[in-house]
C-alpha cells in the first residue's frame, strides 16, 4: 500500500507545525530561572536581625563614654557662670565697690562674702557643692575680682569666709 499524496502532504504540515512550535523546538542557551527576590528578602532580614542590635549596642556605649565628660563640662560652664553672677550682684550691692575699677582688700573681703551669701541664698545646693562649698565658691570669686596687688589669699579670703560664718551663726529673723 501505498500512501497518499494528501496523507503524505497532511503529515508534512503536522510535522512542520510540531517543529515551530516552542515546546520543540532545540533550546540554544540553557537558562534556569530562580526565585531570586524571595532569597533577597530572607538574606536583608537576617542581615538586619543581627545588624540592628550591633548598631544599637554602639550608639548606646558611645553615648556612655560622652556622658561623663559631657557632665563635668557642663557643670563647670555653670559653675563659672554662677561665680561670674553672683560677683557682679556683689559689686552692684556693696558700698565701695565699682566695676571695672581695682577693688582694695577691705573691699574685697566684702564683695566675696556678699557674693558667696548670694549663691549659697539663690543657687542649687549642688551647684555651690560642685564649686567646692562655700570655701572653694570664696576662691573662685577671688581669683575672678580686679583686687588691689597686695590682696591675698590669706589677707582677702579669711575676714570673708569669717563674715560668712558669722552669718550663718546669727538666728534668722523670721
Amino acid at each position: 500500500m501505498r500512501p497518499s499524496p494528501l496523507v503524505l502532504a497532511g503529515l508534512a504540515a503536522l510535522l512542520s507545525s510540531c517543529a515551530a512550535s516552542p515546546c520543540m523546538a532545540s533550546p540554544t542557551d540553557a537558562t534556569v530561572l530562580l526565585p531570586w527576590g524571595d532569597g533577597a528578602i530572607a538574606l536583608a532580614h537576617l542581615i538586619t536581625a543581627f545588624l540592628v542590635p550591633l548598631a544599637i549596642t554602639a550608639a548606646t556605649a558611645a553615648v556612655a563614654r560622652i556622658a561623663g565628660p559631657l557632665q563635668v563640662l557642663i557643670t563647670t560652664s555653670l559653675v563659672e557662670r554662677l561665680v561670674r553672677n553672683v560677683g557682679d550682684y556683689a559689686i552692684n550691692a556693696v558700698a565701695g565697690a565699682v566695676r571695672g575699677r581695682t577693688l582694695s582688700v577691705p573691699v574685697g573681703s566684702a564683695v566675696i562674702a556678699q557674693a558667696v551669701q548670694r549663691a549659697l541664698d539663690q543657687a542649687p545646693a549642688w551647684l555651690v557643692t560642685a564649686a567646692g562649698g562655700a570655701e572653694g565658691l570664696a576662691e573662685k570669686v577671688f581669683r575672678s575680682l580686679p583686687l588691689d596687688e597686695e590682696a591675698t589669699t590669706g589677707n582677702t579670703l579669711p575676714p570673708a569666709l569669717d563674715t560668712l560664718r558669722a552669718g550663718r551663726d546669727r538666728p534668722s529673723p523670721t
